[in-house]
């Protein structure tokens, strides 16, 4: 004969306990997932329209400028976002607008702080577009989100190791990649790089050197050991024409390597190259070179008074707006 044990009240309404909470912890969870995913949502269609204009401007794929957004303002809710319109995160570095102070690798750090969401967004644009650290990331193919995000790892935009990860999550989970394709190549501004890269004009059988052209301004590179002297006779101009040229004194020292415009610089620089981050080490005169603008111009469209020069990290304005 087989014998039953009753099971004790106490254990069935134990286990009826046990069961109604994790029912409700479940839903609960269901509940803040939800919640997330369409916060996220709401603010992927907020802004995506920015995003694809921004596309357009800067040449970064929409979904990269929406992931990195999602994932910095934490879908617009981030105390940065809210109170500073910062959906980057991205910090003072010589920022001359407002500011906002907030907890990260240390305490109380500068965080730049925007009028509006969209000039946080046309922000980062430039910051990525005109620093050389992220310059590679624009001969990319602009659909290759997969590249992007990993290069922006490996720039050292974020510290943390599963950035790239994080950003091709969100992408693909909410189907971003899509915005990168809706917009014709045609629309999208060559990258700097190329737009910078030295173009052969000739050779001088008389000079015995390449001339060269940037910013469809003519230049020669130094050999080492000439002087402004040597160097307009050698080129048939004045001494005067090598100073004015070249923003020089007088007093001048030619390095190998350096160039020397044989030609007036621009007032502006070429074509979609709107601006440049100041790197360590770089002063007006030498962006004015690489980028064949006069001096006298960058000045004044950045308000520099002369002899001073931008701090690492200013965004310098090389085009007249």
């Amino acid at each position: 004969m087989t014998i039953i044990k009753k099971v004790p009240d106490f254990y069935y309404f134990r286990n009826m306990k046990r069961t109604f909470h994790l029912s409700i912890l479940s839903l609960l969870i269901s509940f803040a997932l939800n919640a997330q995913s369409a916060g996220r949502t709401d603010y992927i269609e907020k802004f995506k329209e920015t995003a694809i204009a921004e596309m357009k401007y800067s040449g970064i794929p929409a979904s990269i400028t929406l992931a990195q957004a999602c994932l910095e303002s934490g879908d617009g809710k981030s105390t940065l976002a809210r109170e500073g319109n910062n959906h980057f995160g991205i910090k003072c570095h010589g920022w001359k607008g407002g500011a906002i102070y907030h907890d990260d690798d240390k305490k109380g750090e500068c965080f730049r702080k925007y009028k509006s969401p969209e000039e946080s967004f046309r922000d980062h644009s430039d910051f990525l577009r005109y620093s050389d650290r992220y310059a590679f990331l624009f001969d990319l193919e602009p659909t290759d989100y997969k590249g992007w995000a990993y290069g922006l790892k490996s720039a050292g935009y974020a510290t943390n190791p599963e950035y790239a990860k994080r950003l091709i999550q969100i992408i693909e989970e909410n189907e971003l990649y899509k915005y990168d394709t809706d917009i014709p190549q045609t629309m999208i501004p060559p990258s700097p790089a190329s737009i910078e890269r030295p173009v052969a004009v000739s050779w001088s059988i008389q000079l015995s050197r390449n001339i060269m052209s940037r910013n469809k301004v003519k230049y020669i590179v130094a050999n080492g050991g000439e002087t402004i002297k040597s160097l307009a006779n050698e080129l048939g101009l004045f001494q005067w024409e090598i100073l004015k040229f070249n923003d020089l004194k007088k007093n001048a020292v030619i390095n190998a390597g350096d160039i020397i415009f044989i030609e007036a610089k621009k007032k502006e620089a070429a074509e979609h190259i709107e601006m440049h981050v100041v790197e360590e080490g770089e002063t007006v005169w030498s962006i004015s070179q690489r980028f064949a603008v006069r001096e006298e111009y960058i000045r004044k469209y950045n308000g520099l008074k002369k002899n001073i020069e931008p701090s690492e990290g200013t965004l310098l304005k090389l085009r007249k707006k």
